[in-house]
């Protein structure tokens, strides 16, 4: 793995540097992670169609470890982000290899990076990751930081695809308004979406920029 580094590195940049990531196609799950640089196991997946796929995360800002409930309001801000920009995107999870800390992400397509940067940036990450046919980059959201390596990518095994019910949350600082249910692929919550709740104005400072 290639490295740039700066002053601002972020302090859980190693961290970032081993993570892998799953994304959930509707067919298949698939676990991305970096490799020797130059290296291309597996296949990319189909439906990006060869363009670079951005898994980027609303939870944890600022590396500071967030309840549940605030990690759960904070995605449905970005789903909600990604369907005013009219993106594509899929359900995704990012973590370390052992599967002892992943958070909930999504992998989007049809963003540059520094789009994708800036958009981190408003949710107070660190870094975001790139796929790409040729290599897996990771980028820091504020200064230069980055490190380019090649990748490896493999099937998972499936899971269940039958519907969850549907659950409300009440936590400091946000409405009532917006309901959440258990994804079926990853066991995250996800947003059902509410355009009439005030989800945004209420997020802010932690989640920054969302209107």
């Amino acid at each position: 793995m290639h490295a740039i580094g700066t002053p601002d590195t972020p302090q859980n940049w190693e961290l970032y540097r081993h993570a892998v990531v799953d994304i959930h196609f509707p067919d298949r799950t698939v676990r991305v992670g970096p490799r020797s640089p130059g290296t291309v196991e597996g296949t990319f997946p189909e439906p990006a169609d060869g363009a670079a796929l951005h898994v980027i995360t609303a939870w944890n800002p600022r590396g500071r470890t967030s309840s549940a409930e605030y990690n759960a309001h904070a995605h449905g801000l970005l789903l909600d982000e990604l369907d005013r920009r009219r993106l594509a995107w899929w359900p995704a999870a990012g973590g370390d290899t052992s599967g002892t800390h992943t958070e909930e992400s999504v992998a989007v397509v049809g963003m540059s990076e520094d789009a994708a940067r800036e958009l981190g940036r408003r949710f107070g990450q660190d870094a975001i990751f790139t796929w790409t046919p040729d290599t897996w980059r990771l980028s820091a959201c504020d200064g230069d930081t980055a490190a380019v390596s090649g990748w490896a990518a493999s099937a998972r095994p499936g899971r269940s695809s039958s519907p969850s019910p549907s659950e409300r949350f009440r936590t400091d600082g946000f409405p009532a308004e917006v309901t959440y249910e258990t994804h079926p692929l990853c066991g995250a919550r996800r947003h059902v979406r509410d355009r009439t709740s005030p989800l945004r104005r209420s997020a802010r400072p932690a989640v920054e920029g969302t209107d």
